[in-house]
């Protein structure tokens, strides 16, 4: 299927410290473009993966589970590492959680991560009813786009396919289990008006981790999508800060500044 305009992947080839970004459910690589180019912009090396079943059209989605887009982000960790000498992971919402499982699962190979706002469980009714559900009924209302700007646009699905729903609330459920294994520094900006995310994921995952090098910090101005909101700029500014504490050289690399791309097309699961 042709991907949505917009929803490409993105890479660019730069120095030796690589970043890896995930974007969220229902979502596509549009919603961190801007984050990923402002980093491709200062040197980094990055990679911006779509993810299976995204991209695309929702009914792609539901042959998809946590497995295949967890799969897709280990594939790329593992090709900045063979390519970086220092790596980091960065992710929004459900791209949250799939940062924090890498973490658990690779250690010392990353080494920070940024969260903006991570999720950390299926909330309400939903939680109970996605098993049974989800035989019955295909689809449910799209969380796509929850940003204050008026000119804000998520380019994803207007529908949640519930057999991939139903996949995410059990990857969540596995990696709360595995937050006492994240031991990297971490950067956690969530938005205190999230219509998608409620903030106790943010307190969850703060309150589970391991690391002893956290900096949290609120989005007052934008709701989930911060990333195209309001507070963006405030979001890649602290985390170039947070890359460049912890990999002094970060930006020194010759080339910086110069962006190049590479697209790419969905991949199903």
């Amino acid at each position: 299927m042709p991907v949505l305009p917009g929803a490409e992947p993105f890479r660019h080839e730069g120095g030796e410290v690589g970043v890896l970004l995930c974007h969220g459910f229902t979502g596509s690589p549009q919603s961190l473009r801007p984050w990923a180019e402002y980093l491709a912009g200062r040197g980094l090396t990055v990679a911006l993966p779509l993810l299976p079943g995204h991209g695309t059209r929702w009914e792609d989605m539901q042959l998809t589970g946590w497995q295949d887009w967890y799969a897709e982000v280990d594939r790329e960790l593992r090709a900045l590492r063979e390519r970086c000498a220092q790596v980091f992971v960065f992710g929004l919402s459900m791209g949250g959680a799939l940062t924090l499982r890498l973490a658990a699962k690779h250690g010392d190979e990353i080494s920070g991560v940024v969260l903006v706002n991570p999720a950390n469980k299926v909330h309400g009714l939903a939680a109970y009813t996605l098993p049974v559900l989800r035989h019955f009924v295909r689809t449910a209302k799209g969380i796509t786009s929850d940003i204050a700007k008026d000119d804000g646009l998520e380019v994803g699905y207007d529908k949640v396919p519930l057999h991939a729903a139903h996949s995410m609330r059990i990857f969540y459920r596995l990696v709360d289990g595995e937050l006492p294994q994240v031991t990297q520094p971490m950067l956690l900006l969530h938005s205190p008006q999230d219509h998608v995310v409620p903030p106790a994921d943010s307190a969850r995952i703060l309150s589970r981790v391991s690391s002893m090098d956290v900096t949290e910090i609120l989005l007052e101005q934008s709701y989930h999508v911060a990333t195209l909101d309001h507070d963006a700029d405030r979001i890649f500014e602290e985390s170039y800060a947070f890359i460049a504490r912890l990999a002094p050289s970060a930006g020194k690399e010759s080339g910086a500044g110069q962006v190049s791309q590479q697209e790419g097309t969905a991949t199903g699961g």
